[in-house]
């Protein structure tokens, strides 16, 4: 079991926090946590692009020049591909690019990804983040004092609209709940920073 220490939003220690083996220090499994980035990417693409054949381009219906005589080559229509607004050969049209990874999968990587942060030390533990009104300079202040000044995910246990609206603005800071934390945001992220309510509730969901 880690021991952890938790601080307030001063940067000072308060206590400590014991984290579950379970689910902060198994073995960092990387295949599947490329996996689980490469899922996630994927599934971020809409598929929509789409670019016109030599059928769908308007016009086209007549034969240019006779098929024998001129001394040039041979054509069929002003719209296939070699021909100045012709069709597109071969391009992009509609597709998913959608990726399913079975559950036991999305655990282990859901379980690497927060044991690599633990191991790298990159995971910090506040015992709460509080707002009372949107003030962004006491965010960055909070921010300024746990050391974590470049990329942030700040995981919260529930919302709070003074929280997550102070937090907003800041360029590389991102705050995501429990229930919407994925693997490419904890790897993206120079800190996690997580409540001490949040990761017991962590714990709770894959422990």
């Amino acid at each position: 079991m880690a021991n952890v220490k938790v601080l307030n939003m001063a940067g000072a220690e308060v206590g400590t926090m014991t984290l579950a083996d379970t689910v902060f220090a198994v073995e960092v499994n990387t295949a599947v946590l490329h996996a689980a980035v490469r899922a996630y990417l994927l599934n971020q693409r809409q598929g929509t692009q789409s670019t016109l054949t030599r059928t769908e381009v308007s016009g086209g219906g007549k034969k240019p020049y006779r098929q024998k005589g001129t001394g040039r080559a041979r054509q069929g229509s002003t719209r296939a591909p070699q021909w100045t607004h012709g069709g597109i050969a071969l391009g992009p049209k509609p597709r998913s690019y959608h990726i399913d990874l079975n559950k036991k999968v999305k655990r282990l990587a859901m379980k690497s990804a927060l044991s690599s942060k633990l191991a790298d030390n990159e995971l910090v533990v506040l015992d709460a983040i509080t707002a009372t009104e949107y003030k962004t300079k006491v965010m960055v202040a909070m921010l300024s004092a746990i050391g974590a000044t470049g990329k942030a995910l700040i995981v919260l246990d529930e919302k709070n609209a003074f929280v997550t609206g102070s937090l907003a603005n800041i360029p590389g800071v991102k705050v995501a709940y429990v229930n919407t934390l994925n693997v490419y945001d904890i790897l993206n992220c120079d800190k996690f920073v997580v409540t001490k309510a949040a990761a017991e509730k962590i714990e709770e969901v894959y422990a």
